[in-house]
């Protein structure tokens, strides 16, 4: 497990009640944390808020990232068009050790709407205990490209 890291996280309104408690459950694992917004509730548009978090993990300033939306499937969008974002759509725990451990992801994006908070917890667990396994899917991420 990574400690003492800093971790960005971020969400729209959909995902902002579970982000607030994912970050005091970052907190009471030892992490520090980066929140990127949104600050309440109201409406915003889930990109203002992605946008900044992925560009911060695809410069290397972090080592990886937490994002949610209602479905997770907007914000995932909007960070994986950063070439070196590997952001995956996690929605249980499997899900999460498959994208570390396989494809080296580096921010994990859920569906607040779909999941519960322990659920949630399961998944950040997850990704934290797992490690990449490089060789044959070091080969596959080499061949993911950005087409123009």
């Amino acid at each position: 497990m990574i400690m003492n890291s800093v971790i960005p996280i971020a969400s729209d309104h959909a995902g902002f009640d579970l982000k607030c408690k994912i970050k005091d459950y970052l907190k009471e694992k030892g992490f520090s944390v980066k929140d990127m917004g949104t600050y309440s509730s109201d409406s915003v548009d889930y990109p203002d808020v992605i946008h900044p978090v992925a560009h911060l993990i695809n410069e290397g300033k972090y080592p990886f990232a937490f994002i949610m939306c209602g479905s997770g499937n907007g914000v995932s969008m909007v960070a994986n068009k950063y070439i070196n974002v590997r952001c995956a759509l996690c929605w249980n725990a499997d899900i999460s050790a498959l994208a570390k451990k396989h494809n080296n992801a580096n921010i994990i994006a859920m569906p607040a709407r779909f999941i519960s908070f322990e659920q949630a917890k399961d998944i950040i667990d997850s990704f934290l205990n797992s490690e990449f396994e490089g060789g044959r899917h070091q080969k596959r991420i080499d061949k993911i490209k950005n087409v123009i």
